[in-house]
């Protein structure tokens, strides 16, 4: 039997505290192992850059640059970025909406409980699924700077690639979609990338912000 390697994590926050916490609930874990930890953005992107971890947690207000900054750093300059959750306080933050827009994965509340923070790394480190879709959602809702007229991408979607968009922002794993659409699930995934290609995004959570952005989650 094959064991698969475990998830390597980075830990980014400016607080000791909170990094011992994050360290100690996820060491626990056989899955996981945390291999580094940073105290500003500036040191987050160079231990990235050195160790190649498969999940970052990032907090967003960290002193030198910002959570927001060191993740734009980290995906520009990785040919294969770790996925980066942003760690926060308050969910509603604009921070936190700037941060998925430059590319994180998700978010994480501090306050999360143990199993939703183990949950959260393994979710973002083995699929593409939608991290915690409703606060996703409400979030690009409330902070979406909407364009002035819908980007061209919009209407270059095909129905179908509509309708997946649509079950992307419900948090929809690829299967699921797959069975909802009662098509296979190669069908799906080609959809999807369709969806990524047009709409000039990385991944799910970025799809859904310029989703809400361009006006298409209110448009049939």
């Amino acid at each position: 039997m094959t064991t698969c390697p475990p998830v390597r994590i980075v830990l980014a926050d400016d607080e000791r505290m909170v990094r011992s916490a994050l360290r100690a609930i996820l060491s626990a874990e056989s899955d996981l192992e945390v291999v580094g930890e940073a105290a500003t953005g500036a040191e987050a992107v160079s231990v990235v850059r050195e160790l190649r971890p498969d999940v970052v947690l990032m907090d967003v207000r960290m002193p030198e640059i910002d959570g927001i900054r060191a993740t734009e750093q980290i995906l520009a300059t990785l040919d294969d970025p770790p996925r980066i959750v942003v760690v926060t306080t308050f969910e509603n933050d604009s921070y936190v909406y700037d941060a998925l827009r430059a590319g994180a994965a998700g978010f994480l509340l501090k306050r999360s409980d143990a199993d939703a923070l183990v949950q959260a790394v393994r979710l973002v480190s083995h699929t593409d699924t939608l991290l915690f879709p409703s606060a996703v959602r409400a979030l690009a809702a409330e902070h979406a700077r909407a364009y002035p007229t819908p980007p061209p991408w919009v209407a270059r979607l095909t129905g179908r690639e509509s309708d997946v968009l649509r079950l992307m922002a419900q948090g929809l794993t690829n299967a699921e979609i797959a069975r909802r659409m009662e098509v296979g699930p190669a069908t799906v995934k080609s959809h999807v990338a369709a969806v990524l290609a047009k709409t000039g995004t990385r991944d799910r959570t970025q799809a859904v912000i310029a989703a809400y952005e361009a006006g298409f989650m209110n448009a049939r």
